[in-house]
């Protein structure tokens, strides 16, 4: 069996856009007529040129190749023009194909993907969401409104979900890390007490940033949401500064987490070794795919850390999420974005009940692609995938993260 054909789809998710502007998904093809879907979570260039480069790590390094070679490729892309380091932009292009490989290989073996990197650990994944608006609440306030976030978490709760993310803290920017607003550390803590107070013991809270802070800046804000117990404090400090972001987890008492800007357990390694973080966040269409990931979490394992996997992207990437999390002993939960489009893509094949996820048995990575779909939900515009504020932090007007789904200007 050898890898013969590739295609590229780049999916725009209808407005409101939970997940991203578009979604890089690939399908890989057999000279045994074999069909494979991955998902490429790369962000740094546009979707045309990211087209370029899937197209070429493809040709460069796996067309030809027996899927199962899952090694020998990864180490092709990864030591690429002499370089044996990590590189988001290829890892991401690699990422996807190698989880189309691996959905070759369970449907050649007709056998789920979790049986073939060692075994269903667990029956079910436990799952969580980012607060997004309800229907009756408005988009544009509901980012900087504690209220209607604690009836965003209400609802969750109440649809079985035992944790809730949220993201009041201020827009992340090109600038790097800064000293939060004092009114965003005063709008931080009062999301965290009415969503404590909406949800009681019901639900966990994570405080999601995006490396937004200075290292000392992260510490007073860990330090005031402590008292409502958040679950972690999410990517405090920009991520490549593993130094500042261990002096974090050392001088306020929330559990850190990071990882979904990170490649391969070169990057994810030093993090362990610091003591940085005791949650890791891989992204699988970035991280290296699933196999690699399944090292990373069994580093993680010997420094007695979890994983989350992280997804804001399409439901191909959670399907290969939940494959890894099931085998896994060291799973805390994953990521889910719950959109009928995001269902409609995979037609259902996956789905959250009373807030778990429990692993397909079916073939592969357990989906059923709607091709069709996709095809009628081209992204046509040179935006990427998410773009962060050149604006520097407001010290007298406030700050508002929308969730990262920017209104579309009209």
């Amino acid at each position: 069996m050898k890898l013969t054909d590739l295609e590229i789809f780049t999916v725009a998710p209808p407005a409101p856009g939970w997940g991203g502007r578009y979604w890089l998904i690939v399908k890989l093809t057999t000279d045994t007529g074999i069909i494979g879907w991955g998902e490429c979570y790369a962000a740094s260039v546009g979707p045309a040129a990211m087209h370029h480069v899937i197209g070429d790590v493809f040709v460069r390094h796996m067309e030809g190749e027996n899927p199962e070679n899952i090694e020998l490729m990864f180490r092709r892309a990864y030591s690429s023009g002499f370089t044996q380091r990590p590189d988001s932009t290829v890892m991401g292009a690699f990422s996807g194909l190698e989880i189309a490989c691996w959905d070759i290989l369970g449907k050649a073996r007709e056998r789920p993907v979790h049986a073939l990197i060692g075994g269903r650990m667990n029956d079910t994944i436990r799952a969580y969401t980012y607060l997004y608006p309800l229907p009756r609440h408005d988009m544009p306030g509901f980012w900087t409104s504690p209220e209607m976030a604690a009836e965003a978490a209400a609802d969750c709760a109440a649809r079985g979900y035992t944790a809730v993310k949220f993201d009041p803290a201020g827009p992340y920017t090109i600038r790097g890390g800064h000293q939060p607003a004092m009114s965003d550390i005063a709008q931080s803590v009062a999301f965290c007490a009415a969503i404590r107070e909406a949800v009681g013991d019901r639900a966990d809270l994570l405080f999601g940033t995006h490396g937004q802070f200075s290292t000392s800046g992260a510490i007073r804000l860990g330090q005031a949401i402590a008292p409502f117990q958040p679950l972690w404090f999410e990517e405090p400090v920009p991520p490549d500064n593993i130094v500042s972001m261990t002096e974090v987890a050392r001088g306020q008492p929330v559990p850190v987490a990071t990882g979904e800007r990170l490649t391969t357990r070169a990057e994810f390694a030093p993090v362990l070794r610091a003591g940085a973080a005791s949650i890791l966040q891989p992204a699988l269409g970035r991280s290296g795919g699933i196999w690699e990931t399944r090292k990373i979490a069994a580093m993680a394992e010997a420094y007695n850390a979890q994983l989350a996997p992280h997804l804001y992207a399409g439901p191909i990437e959670w399907a290969a999420n939940i494959q890894l999390a099931a085998t896994i002993p060291n799973i805390l939960m994953a990521e889910t974005i719950e959109t009928p489009f995001h269902a409609a893509l995979i037609k259902g094949s996956i789905v959250v009940e009373d807030g778990f996820i429990r692993p397909p048995d079916t073939p592969g990575l357990g989906i059923d692609v709607d091709e069709d779909l996709m095809r009628a939900h081209r992204y046509d515009g040179a935006g990427l995938h998410l773009q962060m504020q050149e604006a520097p932090c407001d010290y007298v007007h406030g700050n508002s993260f929308e969730g990262g789904a920017p209104a579309r200007k009209t």
